[in-house]
């Protein structure tokens, strides 16, 4: 398509729109059919990262998203860019992440035309629409402008998940039309409190609860207050999902972590008498189980109606957000905090589990946490080190430090999240630590990080390849194939592309050179050879 000739385009209205709710970053790759897209950030002070896969723009702005609490916003190109970008969204669902995508798309009229025009794609919009919350082709400047006032209406007040906009070639390089009022930010609504009998019955029961256990998920991290005074009032051990993970301060003397994958985790929530769970589906993927078995009364809320009973029936069910449900607990609960109880035997077993489960996972998870700050950021893979031993050894202070994917589990996740977060804060240390097999699905994604100037830390653990398949091949009586992979030399791949690569020869060096690399800044590779050392 020609260049517009237009300085007030769709497109401007649409990232003029975006800017008004606070966005500041875009991640994306430009292209031959998204440029009114990528024309007017400058002006509008919007950050632009060109990631070097349209999959690492997905995660970049998940990572983003995770710090800032607002929607990740990604540019595609048409075809191919967005269908590179589908893993990424496909996360953002399975993950209740806020993702924001925005492509263009084939001129009006020409829909289902199939005549060889660049990019063409059947159906892009129903293509995004099989794994989004909702893809709309939009046929003016006006309706794009209204797609992204739902999107944040979604954002802000039901299930984050991801949402598509496509915009058509015409519509988005002709003058918008859209009134500077229309493009300005609409109020958010105010949180849902929940139904006043379902939250007055809850109260009750917690009340007279000698037992009381919560499980807070990735829908309570806006409630970190609010949860930590309800476990303080009701002496309730707490237990998170890895979505949840620091939404009661891992250090606090009713937490005990993220590790409702350790049976010995599940059996404290299993023997309440009553259990409260705030804003988790209770999946397969976190329990490692098939089901929770409460044996208590259950008392759930969750910003979705649809999850309340969800894999756990509900005795009580409430539909709302879940600080303004929690506060409206607290009004109704005894004024005075009970005694806690004493956790250290159920500390002790958790713990004993962990480490049976996976001794040398977890020995080396607890050397590179401890050369890790008490306030970074660790972005996490679909790896070993990562979901048998990161993600209970580190113990966070607050929500969104263990950037992860624990539901979708997708491999090349991590470094890409690393810099979104890094881009979204400065303030923080930023690591993401990344199996071998994992870094290479985004290793290109460095030279995204050199090019930013930003400072993040690679840890890469390298087990020769796919250790657990191949684990799992073994269990089935097979001979290992495809998961012993030939590795590259990690500190000069990451040298070559402007990084700094770091080798460790022996395991008493881990810590000092993580630390080391996080204190030198820049971008910096730190290769971990397991099996050498």
């Amino acid at each position: 398509m020609h260049a517009a000739p237009y300085a007030d385009t769709a497109g401007r209205a649409v990232l003029e729109t975006i800017r008004a709710y606070g966005v500041t970053a875009v991640f994306g790759i430009p292209g031959t059919h998204n440029l009114e897209l990528y024309r007017p950030l400058a002006d509008l002070g919007i950050r632009a990262v060109t990631n070097r896969h349209e999959q690492g723009s997905g995660y970049g702005a998940d990572g983003w998203a995770q710090q800032t609490r607002l929607p990740g916003v990604v540019i595609t190109t048409s075809g191919p860019g967005l269908q590179n970008a589908m893993s990424a969204i496909g996360t953002a669902f399975c993950e209740s992440r806020p993702l924001l995508v925005l492509s263009p798309g084939v001129p009006l009229g020409s829909e289902f035309a199939d005549v060889g025009t660049l990019h063409e794609t059947k159906d892009a919009t129903a293509m995004v629409g099989a794994i989004a919350e909702w893809s709309r082709r939009v046929t003016t400047a006006a309706e794009a402008v209204d797609a992204v006032h739902d999107a944040f209406a979604l954002f802000r007040s039901g299930r984050p998940r991801p949402v598509h906009i496509e915009i058509p070639l015409d519509v988005l390089e002709a003058p918008a039309e859209v009134p500077a009022e229309a493009r300005r930010a609409r109020p958010a609504q105010a949180p849902a409190p929940g139904d006043a009998a379902a939250v007055e019955a809850a109260a009750r029961l917690l009340a007279e609860s000698r037992r009381p256990v919560i499980i807070a998920g990735g829908g309570s991290t806006d409630a970190v207050t609010e949860i930590t005074d309800l476990a303080e009032r009701l002496g309730a051990p707490v237990l998170t999902t890895l979505n949840g993970k620091g939404v009661v301060d891992e250090r606090h003397p009713l937490s005990l972590g993220s590790n409702l994958r350790l049976a010995a985790a599940r059996a404290v929530a299993e023997d309440a008498d009553v259990l409260l769970v705030v804003g988790s589906k209770l999946g397969e993927a976190e329990l490692w189980a098939p089901r929770l078995e409460a044996r208590g009364a259950v008392v759930r809320i969750d910003i979705s109606e649809a999850q309340l009973d969800k894999n756990l029936a509900a005795t009580i069910g409430i539909a709302g957000d879940a600080a303004a449900v929690a506060d409206a607990l607290l009004a109704l609960l005894p004024p005075r905090s009970r005694i806690a109880r004493d956790l250290a035997a159920e500390r002790s077993a958790i713990d004993a589990e962990m480490r049976d489960t996976a001794p040398e996972t977890v020995a080396l998870a607890e050397i590179i946490a401890e050369g890790l700050p008490d306030d970074a950021i660790v972005a996490g893979d679909s790896s070993q080190i990562v979901y048998m031993a990161l993600g209970s050894v580190l113990r966070q202070r607050r929500p969104h430090s263990l950037l992860y994917t624990p539901t979708y589990a997708t491999l090349g996740y991590g470094l890409p999240a690393a810099i979104g977060a890094r881009v979204a804060d400065t303030s923080r240390p930023v690591v993401t630590v990344i199996g071998d097999g994992a870094l290479m699905f985004c290793v290109n994604e460095l030279v995204t990080a050199v090019e930013q100037r930003l400072d993040v830390t690679v840890v890469c653990v390298d087990n020769g390849g796919y250790a657990e398949i191949r684990q799992n091949e073994i269990d089935r009586g097979m001979s290992p194939i495809g998961v012993d992979l030939v590795q590259p030399d990690w500190a000069a791949l990451a040298t070559a592309f402007g990084a700094t690569g770091r080798r460790v020869e022996r395991r008493a060096d881990i810590v000092s050179s993580i630390r080391d690399a996080i204190a030198d800044g820049g971008v910096q590779l730190v290769h971990i050879p397991q099996n050498a050392l």
